[in-house]
């Protein structure tokens, strides 16, 4: 395998502003036939914006900040994101704050765009104008996001074209297909080295991870343990938690096989977050098996559904999906509940989980859904939310942070093939079954 060499996790080059095009009228048409109605808020568009058509499916979130987070996220890859929030790009943007290399969402609504240059600050505008990112504005983004509540998570048409039949456009719409976690994520490996001492690698930024840091008491584990990310649209900020806290990352393919990961021998794997379906990719299913059966093993939003699935648990799709920063998670474990960040449209059936073998850790307060798993026996958990999210909040920083504490010490001896799993399995099986996760739940606590 050949791998690259990183030393930064940087944001993108810095970009010039556009300049603001006059308004050009834009109707959203979902494929129920309903149409909306605003202006494009952007310039630097091919033609003025005029020919704008973008398909995809129509999200709603409901964060109140991290836009640029946000549209930078490859688990948006191809939706057209809808902000509850009224109005957007208040505080401008900021290099080194991206999740990946691009703005991956297709376009972005919402009630008004804010020009941050009157503040002295870069513009979100044009940021996503440079990238080829529609932003439209003008939108009763309330009315939007009740409808989309009401009918479930529909596809759509964000378009300048005012002729064409709402019909056509519906029809259209109803034509697209979710990218694939395969095609969203890294094509070849390439490694960050751990933080330098007191923050984050190069290129941080205001995302260093200094949550993460505090959990594992602000402490660097040297030598630095090696934790392999599987890329299924990873978030940069996963991989800067990860070297916060003083771990080598290597980040793979997603279809990396397992014996090529066991064979770079790493501490911890990391299967991420990324785009689509779950259930579209069974052809992983066996491979994340093989890995969590014999290297600790931490899933993240669809890397968690995927071990889910790998055991035998079923997904489905959600009627408008988790995307916000104000979602409320019950640990079942200690009781506690967190605020936390998320950007998922599909869940594992929690009887299914419990039916694979496996034990539910944490569930959502708003509908009762799984949002944390571990299996009984093995160093595998799973997070149905971020706990490395970026900006915010942090209330669960310490899970991942918890993770590599507990299985803390040698590669594991999982991947020798000796029995016990060694130190690392016996201190996850201590915190998950000594903690009352063994199938005991506490009264009152909902049922997955």
């Amino acid at each position: 395998m050949v791998i690259q060499e990183m030393d930064s996790l940087g944001g993108s080059e810095p970009t010039e502003p556009a300049e603001s095009a006059a308004p050009v009228p834009v109707r959203l048409v979902l494929e129920d036939g309903s149409e909306w109605q605003g202006r494009l808020a952007t310039g630097g568009l091919p033609g003025g914006g005029r020919e704008l058509r973008v398909v995809g499916e129509v999200v709603f979130n409901t964060s109140m900040t991290g836009y640029q987070e946000l549209v930078s996220d490859p688990s948006y890859a191809g939706q057209i994101v809808v902000l509850t929030y009224p109005q957007v790009g208040n505080y401008g943007v900021r290099e080194g704050e991206d999740e990946s290399d691009r703005p991956l969402a297709s376009a972005l609504i919402t009630r008004e765009l804010y020009d941050a240059r009157a503040v002295g600050r870069d513009a979100f505008g044009p940021r996503l104008a440079a990238a080829g990112v529609p932003v439209a504005e003008g939108f009763d983004t309330r009315a939007l996001t009740r409808h989309l509540r009401r009918r479930g998570t529909l596809r759509g048409v964000l378009t300048a074209d005012r002729t064409t039949p709402a019909g056509e456009l519906a029809t259209l719409a109803s034509t697209w297909r979710s990218p694939s976690a395969l095609e969203v994520g890294t094509r070849s490996a390439y490694r960050v080295e751990p933080a330098r001492s007191g923050g984050g690698p190069a290129g941080a930024g205001a995302n260093g991870m200094a949550g993460m840091v505090r959990a594992l008491g602000g402490r660097r584990q040297e030598p630095a343990r090696h934790a392999v990310v599987v890329d299924l649209g990873v978030k940069r900020n996963i991989v800067r938690a990860l070297a916060a806290a003083g771990c080598r990352v290597t980040v793979v393919p997603a279809t990396t096989p397992a014996a090529d990961i066991r064979a770079l021998a790493p501490d911890v794997v990391i299967l991420s977050n990324g785009p689509g379906d779950p259930r579209d990719l069974a052809v992983l299913l066996g491979e994340v098996r093989r890995v969590a059966e014999s290297l600790p093993t931490f899933g993240i939003c669809l890397g968690h559904q995927l071990l889910g699935l790998a055991f035998g648990a079923r997904a489905y799709k959600l009627p408008y999906g988790h995307r916000g920063a104000n979602h409320p998670v019950k640990d079942l474990i200690t009781g506690r509940v967190a605020i936390t960040s998320q950007n998922h449209g599909y869940a594992l059936d929690g009887e299914s989980v419990e039916q694979a073998g496996l034990v539910v850790s944490h569930v959502n307060l708003n509908d009762g859904t799984v949002e944390g798993l571990v299996h009984p026996h093995l160093p595998v958990w799973g997070l149905q939310f971020h706990p490395e999210a970026a900006p915010g909040p942090r209330d669960a920083a310490d899970l991942l942070a918890g993770f590599l504490a507990a299985t803390g010490g040698a590669v594991a001896s999982q991947a020798r093939g000796e029995p016990g799993g060694g130190a690392g399995t016996r201190a996850v099986r201590a915190v998950s079954v000594a903690a009352g996760v063994s199938g005991v739940r506490e009264e009152g606590m909902p049922r997955a």
